[in-house]
Parts: C-alpha cells; structure tokens; sequence
C-alpha cells in the first residue's frame, strides 16, 4: 500500500516538473564478501551510485581492486577502526574526546590519506563517523585534515562543513534487528521526499551490507524498480555532488 503511496508522490511530482534526488550510503565495507558483492550487484543492475563508508585501519588493496570494475561507486572515510571509546553508560562512539583529541584527528588524517591512495578518485573526502556520532570539537579541525563534507544520520543540522545526511535506515537496529516493514519505509521515504524537495535536500538511504536479511534485499530491491527509472527521481552520487557544491 505505501509503495503505491511512494509511486503516486513521485508521478505528482513528475507532473510540477520535480525531481526528487536521492543517494545512497552503505556502511562498514572493509573487503570484498558475498554480500557486498550482491549489493554491487543490485546496484549495478538498477546503475543506482552507491557511496561506500569503508573503515580505513583494516582495509587494503583487496577492496580496492574489487571496486576497479564499478564506475559508479563512491568511498568515503568511515572513522579509523570503527572502535568505540566510549564508557560503558555512554552511547558508542569512536570520535569523541574520549581520548587526546590529536590522536583522534591523527587518525583522521591518516584514514583519509589511507582511502586516497587506495581508491584514487573514487574516494569522497567527506566523513562517516561510527555510529553516525562526532563531538563537535572534532567537526571544527576536520577542514584541517582535508575533509570537505560530513555524513551522519537524521535531518540536516548547520556545521563548519557541508552535510549530507542519511535519512531512512532500512534495518529495525533497537528491536529485530532486521529489515523493517516494507510499508513503513516506503511511507517514510514518500514523507522524506516532500521535506527533502521544501529544504533543497536530498534523501540518505543507509544500509549495512553486512548485517542484510533477506527482506532488507528484497526492499531495496522493489525500491530500486520504483525509482531507477521514474522520470521525478534521480539517484546522485556522492563525488558529483561535492564538486556541485564546491567553489
């Protein structure tokens, strides 16, 4: 029912000449799996862009060389080792003040310098924290370090850096910790794109896709037959994107 309510938002718009734009993050990649290979593979099927937050300590030229075969993928810095540092009491978090606050930028730098050699342009200079949570003290030296945009989760907030967010999270992470319900997301996502179209944003699906059950594939999947093709939407690369909005 609310995948009708998505195609019918999205032929209303084709009608006022909107398009909504869509992108899409995939987190905690590290090496080449049989999951990420079928989450490539869905992607390319559908030439859907895909941004990979990919953990720069344990990754290597293996990951690198599995992507040389897809123009349309994105890398982007996901922390340094995606550790939590955090209490036992605090939510995780791996970029916080936990620690000395030039070892944490030491090892941003030295994560993104890791992705660039390894993945030559494709990679964004844009972070994904870990758990989507940075102090603010961080976000203020990430320029410093040669980041040009910031990737978390949930509505758009103002920084020193250009943000794009991810909005619709496709695993239920505090109860099944599988898919969520089909309608719920299409609902959400037809909810998103009207507020995405009113503050010039676009719309951050995530995914994981390690941690993917079947009714997470079979979603992106039908979500990828609506949009892919329909004339009011347009999945956006994360690269275009930052050279769109840089000086």
């Amino acid at each position: 029912m609310s995948k009708r309510l998505l195609l019918d938002t999205l032929d209303e718009f084709a009608g006022r000449e909107i398009v909504a734009d869509f992108w899409l993050r995939d987190d905690d990649a590290v090496e080449p799996t049989p999951a990420l290979d079928r989450f490539l593979d869905l992607c390319g099927e559908f030439a859907v862009a895909s941004t990979l937050a990919v953990i720069p300590e344990p990754t290597g030229d293996a990951l690198a060389a599995r992507l040389e075969k897809h123009s349309n993928v994105d890398v982007a810095v996901h922390g340094w080792a995606h550790r939590n540092h955090a209490g036992p009491q605090e939510k995780k978090r791996e970029l916080g003040l936990h620690r000395p606050l030039d070892l944490v930028l030491g090892e941003l730098r030295q994560g993104l310098a890791k992705l660039q050699a390894l993945h030559g342009d494709r990679c964004v200079p844009m972070l994904v924290p870990p758990w989507n949570r940075i102090d603010a003290a961080v976000v203020e030296h990430l320029p410093d370090l040669g980041y040009k945009a910031l990737s978390v989760y949930g509505p758009e907030e103002e920084t020193s850096l250009p943000l794009l967010n991810t909005h619709i999270d496709v695993i239920d992470w505090r109860g099944s910790r599988g898919g969520k319900d089909h309608d719920t997301l299409f609902a959400d996502i037809a909810m998103r794109i009207r507020t995405a179209q009113d503050s010039g944003r676009m719309t951050g699906i995530l995914t994981h896709h390690l941690d993917h059950d079947e009714t997470v594939w079979a979603f992106l999947r039908s979500l990828f037959e609506v949009t892919s093709s329909h004339p009011a939407c347009r999945w956006r690369s994360s690269r275009l994107w930052l050279k769109e909005i840089s000086p």
